[in-house]
């Protein structure tokens, strides 16, 4: 008797710590992204994933970014650059967009913000996520722990189902798929961000006029 009353105390007990677990992930935003190496395999695995791209398909040129969420110049072309390329070159049909994850060793927050936006695409709010985390960096970038706490916020006002997107992150879902993109830039020869590759040339960060420009030049040697 005495042992089975023993064995229902211990439930009791690990059900409240169980309990406290729980509230204590909802308060600070759920697991924590999973560190540590990736399996090479599935970094192969994951090479096969193109980016996220807006856009006409049948576009006549593509550029293709390569930027870090944590990045104070990609947050700076984000705002002067690529919200006309979206709201302009890509709503007329001239351009369409892929954005490729490149986050810097030198970010402590950049693994964890890619691989948030990669949860909310499951979602199909990869780019309310992408214009979240450029609008807030200034915010999330300077957290002294983890930013995880504060991507989920986001997330909870953008996503239908948190529950999911708390799944996502805690089991580090798209690790391979981020590395993949990383080593991807580095081959083509990006070596800082935000990068752009326009008609097989890799470009530092411009004005939208030197962009279109560009566009302007790679449409018109294709007739359109």
């Amino acid at each position: 008797m005495a042992r089975m009353k023993g064995f229902y105390m211990m439930l009791g007990v690990m059900a409240i710590v169980g309990g406290g677990v729980l509230a204590f992930m909802a308060m600070s935003g759920g697991s924590p992204l999973p560190s540590g190496p990736i399996d090479p395999a599935a970094i192969d695995a994951a090479r096969s994933f193109g980016g996220y791209t807006i856009g006409n398909a049948d576009a006549p040129v593509e550029i293709v970014e390569y930027a870090d969420f944590e990045c104070p110049a990609c947050r700076e072309t984000w705002a002067l650059t690529m919200i006309d390329v979206k709201e302009r070159l890509v709503r007329d049909g001239l351009v369409r967009l892929t954005f490729r994850d490149f986050p810097l060793q030198i970010h402590a927050h950049a693994r964890a913000a890619h691989h948030a936006a990669a949860c909310a695409n499951e979602q199909g709010a990869f780019w309310a996520m992408h214009d979240k985390l450029f609008l807030e960096q200034r915010d999330w970038a300077s957290a002294s722990g983890s930013a995880e706490g504060k991507f989920r916020n986001y997330a909870e006002a953008i996503v239908g189902d948190i529950a999911a997107y708390d799944a996502c992150m805690g089991e580090g879902r798209y690790r391979a798929q981020i590395q993949a993109s990383f080593e991807g830039g580095v081959r083509l020869g990006v070596n800082a961000t935000p990068s752009f590759v326009i008609g097989n040339r890799v470009y530092p960060p411009m004005s939208y006029d030197d962009m279109k420009a560009i566009v302007d030049s790679l449409a018109m040697e294709q007739g359109q």
